[in-house]
């Protein structure tokens, strides 16, 4: 039987104006042209098109146009992307449509016609409140650039959200507390707070640059998770903080384990068809994604087949990032297991004697002390 649950759509954007050192996606350092807008606009509607035919009688319940930096795009090309995903699928009430935006002059002109194009929340890259912790990070915008974004952003969209990153180089707890109860005052109904990490293959770890040892980044999440909560913005998930009903619904799609279509060059998918979900990546060149879809109709690089170990490994991985956990009754009719079955049986009874696990009919999720080490548990589980 194939699944007719609503899908979400992501659409991946390729180019930046320059590649900030943190970063690890599949981006491109250089400022698009007129021919590259017309070129990813056609393949990305043939995409479209490819993925509708395999999903047929399915209707879309969010999009989030990632990158890159899909501010980049003209909002015609938006348009074109929204108006035809609809056609092709429908929408479901509410549909969340999301875009990831940078805070330069250049790109919160266009919200207006983000907006217009359909676009009915916006996600904002501050990523700091600080002059010099933006240079350290590589970024193109200025504090006071970020805050003419957001009163753009605030003025425009019913819905906004930013990101910022903490635990950075030099950073001390004092510092964070006084940036972070600027954001809060900034912030609307949602707001995401990543920890820095440092990723292989990125310029801050080919220079070198350290994370904030065990001890002090438990302190530097132990302050943001009670500032936020004090704020009415307690965190859904690891990094992320909503008032209750406001949580970015396209991320609960990946969290909750649902499946979801990528776009674009480097996209990764998940899609259930006759009870067998199958994991989609796209090309991650841009020049070669287009190539193939003018020959294909489509990008995808590979395709493969999830057995019930890949889909728990996966759930666990990414539901108990979430405050609320797992549907235990969702996990099993995913996984064709019940939790108890698909983890460690000795690690879960040490872990739930330990206080840092919670196990009942309905949900498994993580305790508030044991999200300071949620990696090591999801570790232990799965041994």
């Amino acid at each position: 039987m194939t699944d007719k649950t609503p899908l979400a759509l992501y659409v991946h954007w390729p180019w930046c104006l320059s590649k900030c050192p943190y970063c690890d996606f599949n981006s491109r350092a250089r400022l698009p042209d007129v021919q590259d807008q017309a070129a990813y606009r056609t393949a990305i509607l043939a995409e479209l098109k490819h993925f509708a035919e395999l999903t047929k009688d399915r209707a879309i319940s969010s999009i989030f146009f990632g990158g890159g930096t899909p501010s980049l795009m003209d909002p015609a090309t938006v348009h074109d992307i929204i108006s035809t995903a609809d056609q092709l699928w429908g929408f479901t009430k509410n549909c969340e449509i999301t875009l990831e935006a940078n805070p330069t002059s250049i790109e919160a002109a266009k919200f207006r016609g983000f907006r217009d194009a359909g676009v009915n929340r916006v996600s904002v890259g501050i990523q700091s409140l600080n002059n010099k912790s933006l240079q350290q990070l590589g970024r193109e915008h200025s504090v006071q650039e970020a805050l003419q974004a957001l009163d753009i952003a605030r003025a425009i969209f019913n819905r906004y959200t930013f990101d910022i990153i903490y635990a950075r180089p030099d950073q001390g707890l004092g510092e964070w507390h006084d940036e972070l109860e600027q954001a809060l005052e900034l912030a609307d109904d949602h707001i995401s707070l990543y920890q820095l990490t440092i990723e292989p293959g990125t310029n801050f770890f080919r220079d070198g640059v350290e994370e904030a040892s065990p001890d002090l980044g438990a302190d530097f999440y132990e302050l943001t998770q009670d500032l936020t909560k004090n704020a009415g913005l307690p965190s859904y998930e690891v990094s992320n903080h909503a008032k209750p009903g406001q949580e970015s619904r396209h991320n609960l799609t990946y969290w909750q384990g649902h499946d979801y279509l990528g776009l674009g060059p480097g996209a990764h998918g998940r899609l259930t068809q006759n009870n067998v979900t199958s994991a989609r990546h796209q090309i991650a060149d841009p020049q070669r994604w287009q190539a193939q879809i003018a020959d294909l109709g489509h990008g995808t690089a590979k395709t493969r087949i999830l057995s019930n170990q890949d889909r728990l490994e996966e759930r666990i991985l990414s539901g108990l990032r979430l405050t609320d956990g797992i549907d235990c009754e969702v996990f099993a009719r995913q996984t064709g297991l019940p939790i108890m079955d698909a983890v460690n049986a000795d690690a879960l009874a040490f872990l739930q004697g330990e206080g840092l696990v919670k196990l009942s009919p309905k949900a498994f999720k993580v305790t508030q002390k044991g999200r300071l080490v949620v990696g090591a548990i999801i570790e232990k589980l799965l041994v």
